[in-house]
């Protein structure tokens, strides 16, 4: 009966969770629901330990004497929570000591975070911090050069990296070659005044020599630039084709006026240039240039130069073929101080200026009230006038005197148009579109040998 009765209570305090002596052995026997339960306890300390700031320091080495009380701490509480467990019932034990962990791990991640110096842990390094901080000064050092190009771009590279150290040579070199790199960009794109040129042209046996000569020079001319070509009658074919071929932006214009005397040719051709010009107030630097000029690249550089009317020298060859005219301005800089010619019979004229000799600005033509001009007709040239006149009377409806014009070069030294006076005889034949329509024979045949 006694041995019954042990057997039921030992079956019953098994079924409550409670520890029961074994008569075989001194150990202690643990029934399953208490297994279970320890094991809960073990997951519950592990996640307090995980989720406590405490392992981070743990992890490194660091903060010994609060472990040891961590642990310490934790030991007592399982085995406290042990000796209770016989005394309450499972539900009410398993949701009790987890808060309890929990806040005592909070309390000490605290604790040790606010006691723990800042050397420990700026000193800190594990293989994973390695690898991360790698990864951050490979991102720091592209954050770097990015400001570095920044920097460049603004011009002042050179002077910021003379004051960094620690950078290396090839990284100098390559700043400042984008420096350059960004002054060529700025200095191409650096805006132009348009360039007018007009050249009246007529059918004549070198007609196509000399347009193809300027047009070769035309095309050295940066942009923006526009090429007026005047004709007299109708667009002959010839000159359209040579105008297509040159790859420079023109304008082929007519002048459709009857003319008594072919030496107004060219003052006529010029005036339907202006009304062109007027009509569609184009912006820009208005030059008359025959086809028949030599000229220099250099000219046309000076004439973007010009504000509102400039002037230089010529040199020309006499009629005669004996010998070279210089005719132009004399300057102190660009201020024009004199004239000088080597023709008597021009000394009567106002400005002692050939046609190829000035430029001027265009909206002087088609704005009078931006240069204060007196008179508001159309500025045009003049066949009333006696010949070589006409560049006189011309200049003098653009400027009232040589206070408005400008020396170009500065000093006025440098000859950059030649007018040669290479015309051939008058109405010598050419072939049409300057090609042959027939083979030529041969009046020199080759010799045989016997």
């Amino acid at each position: 009966m006694a041995a019954l009765r042990r057997t039921l209570s030992s079956s019953k305090f098994e079924q409550e969770g409670f520890m029961v002596p074994c008569a075989s052995s001194c150990a202690i026997r643990v029934s399953p629901l208490q297994h279970q339960q320890q094991q809960q306890q073990q997951q519950h300390q592990q996640s307090c330990v995980v989720l406590s700031p405490v392992s981070a320091v743990v992890s490194q080495g660091f903060a010994l004497f609060p472990l040891s009380l961590f642990r310490l701490g934790i030991n007592n509480s399982s085995q406290g929570m042990a000796d209770r467990a016989g005394k309450s019932s499972s539900r009410r034990s398993a949701w009790k000591r987890f808060p309890t962990v929990l806040g005592m791990c909070f309390i000490v991640g605290v604790l040790l975070g606010l006691l723990t110096p800042d050397n420990w842990t700026s000193s800190s390094s594990s293989s994973s911090d390695t690898a991360k901080s790698g990864q951050d000064l490979a991102s720091s050092d592209f954050i770097e050069g990015i400001k570095v190009e920044n920097v460049a771009s603004s011009g002042e590279v050179a002077n910021a990296l003379e004051e960094t150290s620690g950078i290396d040579s090839h990284i100098n070199d390559m700043c400042k070659l984008a420096s350059g790199l960004q002054y060529g960009v700025t200095k191409v794109l650096e805006p132009h005044k348009l360039l007018i040129v007009v050249t009246p042209t007529y059918n004549r046996a070198f007609q196509a020599y000399y347009l193809t000569r300027l047009a070769h020079t035309l095309k050295l001319v940066p942009p923006p630039f526009l090429w007026i070509v005047v004709e007299m009658g109708a667009q002959s074919l010839e000159t359209a084709s040579l105008l297509q071929q040159t790859g420079i932006m023109y304008r082929h214009l007519v002048c459709e006026k009857n003319l008594t005397n072919i030496k107004d040719r060219g003052i006529h051709q010029r005036n339907v240039a202006l009304a062109h010009i007027e009509q569609h107030q184009l912006d820009g630097i208005v030059y008359f240039a025959d086809d028949d000029n030599v000229y220099t690249l250099e000219l046309f550089e000076e004439l973007r130069q010009i504000r509102r009317f400039g002037t230089w020298l010529v040199g020309m060859l006499a009629h005669s073929k004996s010998r070279t005219v210089l005719e132009g301005p004399v300057c102190d800089g660009e201020k024009v101080i004199g004239w000088h010619t080597n023709e008597k019979s021009k000394r009567l004229r106002r400005f002692h200026v050939d046609m190829s000799g000035f430029a001027f600005n265009s909206t002087i033509l088609w704005d009078p009230d931006r240069w204060h001009r007196p008179s508001l007709d159309p500025i045009r040239q003049l066949d009333t006038v006696k010949e070589g006149f006409q560049e006189t009377t011309f200049i003098e409806q653009l400027v009232a005197d040589e206070s408005q014009m400008e020396g170009r070069p500065p000093g006025c030294s440098k000859v950059m148009v030649w007018h040669l006076h290479l015309e051939t005889v008058s109405g010598l034949p050419y072939p049409s579109g300057w090609t042959m329509n027939s083979p030529l024979s041969a009046n020199l045949p080759l010799q045989q040998d016997a």
